[in-house]
C-alpha cells in the first residue's frame, strides 16, 4: 500500500504541475524565456569556441604531420626577454645544416630545406604579389602538398637549376583566370622568366599563411637568382612518429649547436618549433576563449533563475488559500514543497529543451551558411540540461520552502 500511495502522489505532482503552469501560459512562457536565451547562448558560444579550436588545429596539421620547423635567429632578445631577435630573417642556417640533420639524427622520415620570400609575379599583363618558396623534391611529403595538374619540382630540376615553377590555385586564378590551364605557361618572378610545370591542390588558408597563394621553384634557383646566397630560411623536419618528435627536436638542437660552435643554448642562433607544442598552445588559448564566452552567456542563466524565483514567490502568494486548504485536508510540508519545486524544475527543464534546440540549430546554421565553423558536442548539451536542473532546484527551493512553512489556519484566512 505505501508503494501505491507514492506512485499516486508522484502522478498528482505531475498533474498539478501541468495545471499550474498551463493556467497562465503567458507568464510561464516569459519566465522560461530567460532560461531559453541563457541555454541557447551557452550552447552557441561553446560550439563557436570548439569549432574555432578544431579549425585552427586542422589548419596547423594541414601544414604537415609530425612536423618540426627550424628557423634562423636568436631565441631571445637582449636581457633574455621578449620575442626572438631576427627570427626568419637572419642568415644562420645552410643547406649543409639540413643535410647534417638528415644524416646524423635518428627518428627522421624526411628533411626539407627551403628559401622563401615575397616577390612580384607577372604573366601576360596580369600580376600579383605573393610568397615564392625554393624547395626540394621531398617538400610535398613533408608539408603535405599535392599536385592537381602537372608535376612538382624534381631532383633533376634542382641539380640543373632549372627555371621552373609550381603554383597554387590562387596564383593560377590571379594570373591566368579561373578556367585557363597554367601548365606550360610562363611567369616572371623578379623579372626572371619561369615555366609553370604544375598546379597544387587547393588547401585553403592555414591561419598563418595561405598555401594556395604560393609559388614553388627549385631551391637552387631561389638561392641563385632570388636570395643571392647559400642560406636557407627554414628547415622542415618530419619525424617518423609523434612520439619521436621530442627526441628529434632535442637531437637536432644539439647537432646545430655543435655545428654553429655555440656552447650556451640560450645564445643559439636558431629556434625549433614543435608542431605538437603549437597545437597545445592554440588549444589552451581557444579553451580559455570558449570558457569566457560560456561564462558571459551564462550570466543570462542567472537572470533567468532569478526570474523563476520571482514568479514562484508570486505564485505562492496567489495560492496561499489553496496551500492552506491542502494542509487542512492532510497535505504535509514535504508534499507542498515538492509541488512548488516540481513547478520550478519543470520551467527550467522545458526552457532547457527549447534553448538546446535553438542553440544547436543556430550553430548548425552558422556552419551551413559558411559564417563560422562550429562544433556542437554532446558534453555541451548534457551540461545545458544539468545547469537547467540545478537552476530549477536552487531558485525554486526558497519559494517551495516558504510555501511549505505557511500556517494552514492563517493561509485559510488569507484574502
Amino acid at each position: 500500500m505505501p508503494e501505491k500511495r507514492y506512485i499516486m502522489n508522484l502522478s498528482d505532482i505531475f498533474q498539478e504541475t501541468y495545471t499550474a503552469l498551463s493556467a497562465n501560459k503567458v507568464r510561464s512562457g516569459l519566465t522560461m524565456l530567460g532560461i531559453v536565451i541563457g541555454i541557447s547562448s551557452v550552447i552557441a558560444m561553446v560550439s563557436i569556441g570548439q569549432g574555432a579550436q578544431s579549425s585552427i588545429q586542422s589548419s596547423i596539421q594541414s601544414l604537415g604531420s609530425n612536423l618540426l620547423q627550424v628557423t634562423p635567429g636568436a631565441q631571445r632578445s637582449a636581457g633574455g626577454f621578449g620575442v626572438s631577435s631576427g627570427r626568419g630573417a637572419a642568415r644562420t642556417l645552410t643547406l649543409d645544416d639540413a643535410d647534417a640533420i638528415a644524416k646524423e639524427v635518428s627518428g627522421i622520415f624526411a628533411v626539407a630545406p627551403e628559401v622563401s620570400g615575397r616577390y612580384q609575379i607577372t604573366a601576360k599583363g596580369t600580376n600579383t604579389n605573393t610568397s615564392v618558396i625554393g624547395v626540394t623534391s621531398v617538400y610535398p611529403t613533408v608539408r603535405n602538398v599535392q599536385i592537381a595538374e602537372g608535376s612538382f619540382i624534381s631532383d633533376q630540376n634542382n641539380a640543373s637549376g632549372a627555371k621552373v615553377a609550381v603554383i597554387g590555385p590562387t596564383v593560377q586564378s590571379d594570373l591566368f583566370g579561373e578556367e585557363a590551364s597554367a601548365v606550360g605557361q610562363s611567369i616572371r618572378i623578379n623579372k626572371l622568366e619561369f615555366k609553370v610545370i604544375g598546379v597544387t591542390i587547393a588547401k585553403g588558408g592555414s591561419g598563418f599563411t595561405n598555401q594556395d597563394d604560393t609559388v614553388y621553384i627549385s631551391l637552387t634557383s631561389a638561392q641563385r637568382y632570388l636570395a643571392g646566397g647559400k642560406y636557407v630560411t627554414t628547415i622542415s623536419i618530419q619525424a617518423e612518429s609523434a612520439e619521436a618528435m621530442a627526441q628529434v627536436q632535442s637531437d637536432s638542437t644539439d647537432l646545430l649547436l655543435s655545428r654553429h660552435h655555440i656552447s650556451d643554448s640560450t645564445q643559439s642562433d636558431f629556434s625549433i618549433l614543435n608542431q605538437n607544442d603549437l597545437i597545445s598552445t592554440v588549444s589552451s588559448v581557444t579553451q580559455t576563449f570558449t570558457l569566457l564566452l560560456a561564462a558571459i552567456a551564462g550570466i543570462s542563466l542567472i537572470v533567468g533563475g532569478i526570474g523563476i524565483m520571482n514568479m514562484m514567490l508570486t505564485t505562492v502568494t496567489e495560492r496561499t488559500r489553496e496551500i492552506g486548504l491542502r494542509k487542512a485536508i492532510g497535505a504535509t510540508k514535504k508534499d507542498i514543497s515538492m509541488q512548488f519545486l516540481a513547478e520550478a524544475v519543470a520551467l527550467t527543464i522545458i526552457g532547457g529543451l527549447i534553448g538546446t534546440a535553438l542553440g544547436a540549430t543556430g550553430a548548425y546554421t552558422l556552419t551551413a551558411l559558411g559564417v563560422l565553423q562550429t562544433s556542437v558536442s554532446l558534453t555541451s548539451i548534457l551540461l545545458a540540461f544539468g545547469v537547467s536542473a540545478v537552476i530549477g532546484i536552487v531558485f525554486g527551493y526558497y519559494p517551495a520552502r516558504r510555501a511549505a512553512s505557511l500556517n494552514p489556519i492563517e493561509a485559510l484566512r488569507y484574502e
